[in-house]
């Protein structure tokens, strides 16, 4: 019987070990990747409405039936090709217009956050061929023509065309330079700034090619030092460093001169597009419209608060702005890729903030406003599309809360409407040619993304992700709920934000605070959407996590996005130290332990609290701006104008310039080859901590960009943050 009780004693703890959950450790969310939903990847809706096609682990373009859901055919097959190929992995791919052809690209090599090199390939259906596009080099951002019988790319700044069916490559450009001329592709900041790559556009007919040329020749050049260092690893720079420089325009100084030119391809000639003599201007976007021989050109000014819709005759290269947008202060970028003009060449759609709220608007070729297709006080915050059929127009809102997203439809005259989406969180749709069909990717915080297929009416025909592993990995763990709060700051404003309490929360203990955010113009970090970051890491450690998102940030309408115009960081900042001191006063905090963090906009943001005020212990900083006159033009200008017209908005809420005045523990973290926010921020702001006798911390990864990974370097990131905060926190 002892024997007995103790043999039931030990099996009893065996099961109660084996039963109990795991916390999140850093290497589940910086090495293992442990929370990381699936999806459905590279997905394109094929010209019949009736199929589509997904990218299936780099190795295959899957066909499937929307009716169903179910596998109709390998489109193509890297296993399964007649001959050997040097082609280890499908990274993206593209259909030509009657779908017989597949373009492929493979071996990527990365440049700046959009633009890339690669090796593209060209893959008859029919005879089952695989080709390489060129054998002159890799190329970028290679296209079909419309007839499916040319494909056009850049390479060395120059732009390419290949006539498939000769078999012949002939240059459109030959004036392409590094540093100096680009064509068809944009320039660093145009990239960065303006969020594309691609910078030229086929004609309808297949006849035309229009494309930017940029000449960056004025515009001043950004060095840094390359070193030998790992992933990858620079044997040439093993004793003295490289260096990298290339063109970036910082705020006030010389952009590109850019011009826009229409190659005609039977005559090979190239034509210049009338954009008017003034030259410190944007073009961000050209697209042909749907009526032969005309142009869609979008022209900024310097200011970017006057935007302007051209339409260029391409035989005479005569430019009439038929539509223009004029805003007090700015027009945000986002609205670049929701002008868009119908099928029926009579009309363009525009999604714009004239009566307070993004909403969309539909306007005659000539620029006269029809009517304001979506009202209310909420933004339309992407624009999916029109069925011509139906008359209706498709697009995502965040018409119910700012932190979620819905897919609806809403008839041109108003008079009917429909919502897609029926489970609150974030939802976005990919919608079939036609209409008939629609994928959406629903996340919250309780829900890894979801992919389900539905019909028209909103049935849903399949799942195609439901992330059951993920789910059931889940279940292990030891969380705790993120949980959405807000709270009216001293001036009135209500601000939204989100919470992690310690796992196996008391609320007789007062808890360390570490309070996350970004905190940027139209950007948002308090979302209902699925996302496992370090916070339950730092939840198991004892801490709360808390996010705020400020005055500037997006989904509000244009007053609370834009009244941080012209002194970015007063606002988000005076609301940051207010969710400090909100978070102070609850009872299970300890407000003599809290502490800020933030990358990028995030990082000058906890540069610049800790000069404002004495409520935060302790802040980290990751790639932090510390003088907006030494971040790039479009942006910066964009929301501060140039220095020399408002040096005040520049020094005031610059954090160089209020060092004398830092309290708490100040850690900053850069990365040496960061081609965005420069390593010159971190080195010019310590000199100035440093002639203020303030005593801070800080830590450099050699190589790093921006973004700061490779190797073990994310985890070592975020380890070295965590024991920091044990350390000081």
């Amino acid at each position: 019987m002892k024997h007995l009780s103790i043999l039931s004693a030990l099996l009893l703890i065996s099961v109660v070990v084996f039963a109990q959950k795991q916390t999140v450790s850093l290497e589940d969310i910086t090495a293992k990747g442990t929370f990381n939903a699936k999806s459905v990847r590279g997905l394109r809706s094929m010209v019949d409405g009736v199929h589509y096609t997904t990218l299936e682990g780099g190795k295959r373009i899957v066909k499937y039936q929307y009716s169903t859901g179910k596998k109709v055919a390998d489109v193509f097959d890297l296993e399964a090709l007649k001959e050997e190929s040097d082609i280890k992995t499908i990274e993206g791919y593209e259909f030509n217009g009657s779908e017989t052809k597949i373009l492929i690209y493979t071996n990527a090599e990365y440049i700046y956050r959009h633009s890339f090199k690669a090796d593209y390939y060209v893959y008859d259906i029919q005879y089952k061929e695989l080709k390489p596009l060129s054998e002159g080099g890799k190329q970028q951002i290679a296209s079909f023509s419309p007839n499916g019988e040319m494909v056009a790319f850049v390479r060395e700044n120059d732009l390419h065309l290949s006539k498939l069916k000769f078999g012949t490559e002939s240059a459109i450009t030959d004036d392409g330079e590094f540093n100096e001329i680009i064509n068809g592709m944009p320039d660093w900041v145009y990239e960065e700034e303006f969020g594309f790559n691609k910078a030229y556009d086929w004609s309808p007919d297949s006849k035309e090619i229009a494309f930017i040329r940029f000449d960056e020749t004025n515009v001043k050049e950004f060095a840094f030092p390359i070193y030998e260092a790992s992933y990858p690893n620079n044997e040439a720079y093993s004793l003295y460093p490289g260096q990298y420089k290339f063109k970036y325009p910082k705020a006030g100084q010389d952009n590109s001169i850019v011009s826009v030119h229409v190659y005609n391809i039977k005559n090979r000639k190239t034509k210049a597009m009338d954009i008017g003599k003034e030259t410190d201007i944007y073009i961000p976007r050209v697209r042909f419209t749907h009526e032969g021989g005309k142009l869609g050109i979008i022209k900024l000014n310097r200011h970017q608060n006057f935007m302007e819709l051209m339409i260029a005759n391409t035989n005479s290269g005569v430019c009439n702005t038929v539509f223009t947008d004029r805003n007090e202060r700015y027009i945000g970028q986002d609205v670049l890729d929701n002008l868009q003009f119908l099928e029926d060449g009579k009309h363009f759609v525009y999604v714009g903030e004239m009566d307070g709220y993004n909403h969309i608007y539909l306007y005659t070729m000539a620029g006269r406003q029809v009517r304001q297709i979506t009202k209310g006080e909420w933004d339309v915050t992407d624009y999916l599309g029109y069925n011509a059929k139906t008359r209706m127009f498709y697009y995502q809102a965040a018409a119910k809360s700012p932190m979620q997203r819905e897919v609806y439809a809403v008839r041109n005259d108003g008079k009917k409407s429909l919502q897609f989406s029926t489970v609150a969180g974030t939802n976005k749709a990919d919608f079939s040619k036609g209409f008939k069909y629609y994928i959406n990717y629903l996340s919250n915080t309780t829900t890894p993304t979801l992919v389900t297929l539905h019909d028209s009416n909103g049935k849903q025909i399949r799942v195609l992700e439901d992330n059951k592993d993920l789910k059931a990995r889940v279940e292990g763990f030891e969380m705790s709920p993120k949980e959405f709060f807000s709270f009216k700051t001293s001036e009135g404003v209500e601000l939204n934000g989100w919470m992690v309490k310690p796992l196996n929360f008391d609320p007789n203990k007062e808890y360390p605070v570490l309070m996350t955010q970004y905190s940027g113009p139209n950007s948002q970090q308090v979302l209902d959407n699925w996302r496992v970051g370090w916070e339950q890491y730092l939840a198991a450690e004892g801490y709360m996590v808390a996010c705020v998102d400020p005055r500037g940030t997006g989904a509000r309408g244009e007053e609370f996005r834009k009244c941080t115009y012209r002194k970015l960081g007063k606002y988000e900042s005076d609301d940051q130290i207010e969710a400090a001191k909100y978070l102070g006063s609850l009872a299970y905090v300890d407000a003599s332990r809290i502490g800020i963090w933030g990358w990028s906009y995030g990082g000058f943001m906890t540069s610049l609290c800790l000069s404002k005020s004495d409520v935060f212990k302790v802040g980290i900083a990751v790639a932090p701006v510390t003088n907006w006159r030494y971040y790039d033009s479009v942006y910066t200008e964009r929301y501060m104008r140039k220095p020399q017209e408002n040096p005040k908005g520049y020094d005031d809420n610059s954090p160089i310039n209020h060092v004398d005045n830092l309290s708490g523990r100040l850690f900053l973290i850069h990365g040496t080859a960061d081609d965005n926010v420069h390593f010159q921020n971190v080195m010019e702001y310590v000199d100035r901590l440093v002639q203020a006798g303030k005593q801070f911390d800080m830590f450099a990864y050699p190589n790093r960009k921006h973004s700061i990974y490779g190797g073990n370097v994310r985890n070592h990131l975020y380890r070295m943050k965590a024991d920091y905060l044990f350390r000081n926190l």
